[in-house]
């Protein structure tokens, strides 16, 4: 598992962007693909989703995920779910210790966010729908109802797949350009022509700033070119292949 020095001098707080190492599942999804959502085993799922728990020092139960669906919803968690009745939505937030908020990705930005002071921290999940939505935003004001500051949020990009492997259609800027004539900063040419390359955690990063986080730190890593350590959507569509394992972020407010 990956930790930043940013969250990890916040006091109270435990939290990691774990890999692809160190699970039960075979094939596609080796090794701890942590994905209820994918057409692996439920129970190797299961298994490696405990473990992660376990690298938390935290029981399986502590873990609570939601129906990830590319939106803007931001929900506040006091409790784990009723199996099988996750909300859809796209971060969670919480002031209740010993929950331990997770997003599953595989090239998406995961971002987690602990408030220095107040006890609040979140979890989100910003893919390119959820960040030009508002998903950011949401997280954001709904920290700040529980007593969080714009200005004490740390917020932590995780591994997200990296500019150079993120070629997108001539269509793809429009939104984005649209938001903010600055936006172009994350648009590279790419070899074919009308073509461009999209900085994701770029972008992810200057959104966050913008909206008064005053600390963004991230991990320095391309989830669609380093297969050893993680999944990849966009690796595993280029290849063909029928589906692909998810990879966990989590973070928990110490009891």
């Amino acid at each position: 598992m990956i930790t930043l020095s940013a969250l990890n001098e916040v006091n109270r707080i435990r939290h990691a962007f774990f890999t692809r190492e160190g699970g039960v599942s075979q094939g596609l999804y080796a090794s701890l693909n942590c994905g209820p959502g994918s057409a692996d085993s439920a129970a190797a799922v299961a298994e490696n989703r405990a473990r992660a728990m376990a690298l938390l020092d935290l029981a399986p139960t502590a873990l609570v995920t939601v129906h990830q669906c590319h939106s803007a919803e931001a929900v506040v968690v006091d409790a784990p779910f009723v199996p099988g009745q996750a909300p859809k939505a796209d971060a969670l937030v919480t002031t209740r210790p010993g929950l331990a908020l997770g997003i599953l990705t595989a090239d998406c930005a995961p971002v987690l966010l602990a408030d220095r002071r107040a006890g609040v921290c979140a979890a989100a999940h910003a893919g390119w729908r959820g960040a030009v939505g508002g998903v950011l935003d949401n997280t954001l004001d709904a920290m700040v109802k529980l007593g969080a500051g714009r200005k004490t949020i740390v917020a932590a990009i995780g591994p997200c797949i990296g500019q150079r492997s993120y070629e997108v259609g001539p269509e793809f800027p429009a939104p984005f350009l649209a938001e903010d004539e600055d936006n172009a900063d994350f648009f590279a040419p790419a070899a074919r022509p009308g073509h461009f390359l999209f900085d994701l955690p770029g972008y992810v990063a200057r959104r966050l700033a913008r909206l008064g986080v005053l600390e963004v730190t991230r991990v320095p890593a391309d989830t669609c070119r380093d297969e050893t350590r993680f999944f990849s959507y966009r690796r595993a569509t280029l290849r063909r292949e029928p589906d692909y394992g998810r990879q966990l972020s989590a973070i928990v407010l110490e009891r």
